[in-house]
């Protein structure tokens, strides 16, 4: 039996389609009782369980072999991220009572970097789980393709803002898909210790490639447009951001190159997924527009 936290979002349901169609059991933990019906529906164990609820989460967590934990989104973290601190009490303790087999957490690329920015949150999360008692892995997963979700509208009409830019700049990026199908195939292997797995898509894409796939997939041309640094903080204040400042400088530093991965090219695993693909899921006609920022954080991140 399998604990798969984050189960509504793309992560969590990729992983635990994964491991149904893998012949395994899964025991979906979920905030919301009446959202577990559907995964009822599809056989699987339904536990009700907030990640902050210490007491929640272990009841959760009890007689599994292996458990995948992701933190919520974090869009707009009050300074000292305070919120990811109570996260990881609450996921040590349910942890140590528990003992599953192995844990995998759904990290992100540059969790490594030291400085300040949005995705600062899983580095945090990152040191403050290295030292559990059972087998860890951290998943450090790239932007995530599906980010592209807010752009559908504008890419109808015909124009994208971008904050992604230069243009032409390529980024790591991967598919949900992707990222669930390795969390599903680490629950099932086995290791000692603390494991850290680097993960983007099969290349690397530019703002102009989102472009591109978008034109592509809609049979119009789109023209990305990048928008100007020193518009940012005043555009994401107008959306309610209490405190631009760590997504700016996350952004910056994809733009920039210093968020990248921390192995070497070799040590890097691929997905298979090509960002054309998940493009056409997005403007299908029964594509679900569930906005995601890995993220990646990941959005679940951008």
């Amino acid at each position: 039996m399998y604990a798969i936290t984050g189960i509504t979002g793309k992560v969590g349901g990729a992983t635990a389609r994964a491991l149904l169609e893998a012949g395994k059991s899964v025991r979906a933990v979920v905030r919301d009782a009446g959202k577990g019906a559907a995964w009822m529906g599809r056989g699987c164990a339904v536990a009700q369980a907030d990640i902050t609820d210490a007491a929640a989460l272990t009841r959760a967590l009890r007689n599994v072999d292996g458990t995948f934990l992701m933190m919520p989104p974090l869009y707009d973290p009050a300074p000292g991220f305070p919120t990811v601190y109570a996260t990881i009490a609450a996921m040590r303790t349910a942890i140590e009572t528990t003992r599953p087999g192995k844990i995998v957490v759904l990290s992100t690329i540059g969790a490594q970097v030291t400085e300040p920015n949005l995705l600062n949150a899983l580095t945090i999360l990152e040191d403050g789980l290295c030292d559990v008692s059972v087998p860890i892995a951290f998943l450090r997963a790239a932007w995530f393709m599906e980010n592209a979700a807010w752009d559908v509208d504008a890419a109808r009409l015909g124009t994208i803002p971008s904050y992604l830019q230069p243009l032409d700049h390529a980024i790591p990026m991967v598919a949900t898909d992707d990222v669930g199908r390795v969390v599903a195939e680490l629950l099932c292997d086995s290791w000692h210790g603390v494991r850290i797995v680097e993960l983007e898509g099969p290349r690397r894409y530019t703002a102009n490639d989102i472009g591109a796939a978008f034109a592509r997939s809609l049979g119009h041309a789109v023209t990305m447009n990048a928008v100007a640094r020193e518009t940012w903080e005043t555009s994401f204040r107008a959306q309610g951001t209490q405190y631009p400042e760590p997504r700016m400088r996350m952004l910056d530093g994809f733009n920039e190159g210093w968020i990248d991965f921390e192995g070497s090219e070799d040590e890097i695993s691929k997905g298979s997924t090509s960002l054309e693909a998940v493009i056409d899921r997005l403007v299908g006609p029964s594509a679900q527009r569930a906005l995601t920022i890995r993220q990646p954080f990941h959005t679940e991140r951008a």
